[in-house]
């Protein structure tokens, strides 16, 4: 039976990749613990490591959060919310602290004339030409 299944909507990825260096020894007390068993792998242990970073400047980043006054985690803008924006005649002012994400069916035309300021601590994820034609507004 042929697959048949199509996906409707691509999933945005739900990590983002990174590249480290580490010194020799370091990376070595890493591989050491991975093969004693207090992690998995090399990448559970450097996710580990990070949150736990997180965790200890946990009420910092809520200050600054607040202070910034940014959205956490992920947020959506479909064609339907620019052009809600536009014929109320705002501006967006977009500061997300996660993943924002500029539905794939807004032209470059009604980005740039609704989205006067992009900030985004995280990934962006949008169409080549809004991202082109919001180039000079990315904070």
């Amino acid at each position: 039976m042929p697959n048949k299944v199509h996906e409707l909507r691509p999933r945005p990825a739900e990590s983002e990749k990174i590249t480290i260096n580490l010194g020799y020894v370091d990376l070595g007390q890493v591989d050491l613990l991975v093969r004693e068993g207090f992690y998995s792998n090399r990448t559970d242990f450097i996710r580990t490591a990070i949150r736990n970073q997180i965790d200890r400047h946990d009420e910092a980043l809520k200050k600054s959060l607040a202070r910034h006054q940014m959205d956490l985690g992920l947020r959506r803008y479909s064609r339907a919310d620019l052009e809600a924006a536009q014929q109320a005649g705002e501006m967006l002012h977009i500061q997300v602290l996660g993943m924002a994400v500029i539905a794939e069916d807004v032209s470059a035309e009604l980005a740039r004339s609704t989205i006067a300021s992009l900030q985004v601590l995280g990934a962006l994820q949008a169409g080549a030409a809004v991202k082109a034609a919001l180039a000079d507004r990315i904070l």
